[in-house]
């Protein structure tokens, strides 16, 4: 569906990145099929053992990323400590240093990715009273 100024698809309806290697996980272009500028997002999915994430750190970026684990379960490498994510489990990194994997652990997982640089210009339009009671993640 679309419409003025927006944009609905399922992910079954989103193209794949086409790729030679049957092995290699499924890349759903999020960002560039829904036309987004403002912050980076994929999804990718496979079977247990798949490799959603290959090894890196941000730091040439800067970017903060964010991984929604939407279906199945992944199990994450941070900064060398494996941890398992199970579906609907978010797996925020906000320091663009650490070295950050992750390989699916169950068939048919998918893993959304979102990012951006801290610097990139966001700020919310939430009135911070509204958190006042909300305690941060340590």
């Amino acid at each position: 569906m679309t419409g003025r100024g927006y944009r609905v698809r399922r992910l079954d309806e989103l193209p794949l990145v086409p790729t030679d290697d049957p092995a290699d996980f499924d890349w759903y272009p999020v960002q560039h099929h829904l036309g987004l500028g403002a912050f980076g997002a994929n999804a990718f999915g496979g079977d247990a053992g798949t490799v959603l994430v290959a090894e890196h750190d941000e730091l040439e970026s800067g970017q903060e990323e964010l991984y929604v684990v939407v279906r199945g379960a992944a199990r994450f490498t941070l900064a060398g400590e494996e941890l398992e994510a199970p579906a609907l489990s978010f797996v925020a990194i906000p320091d663009p240093a650490v070295r950050r994997a992750a390989v699916a652990a169950e068939n048919g997982t998918i893993v959304l990715a979102v990012g951006a640089p801290s610097g990139s210009g966001f700020a919310t339009t939430w009135d911070a009273a509204n958190f006042g009671q909300v305690p941060r993640a340590e």
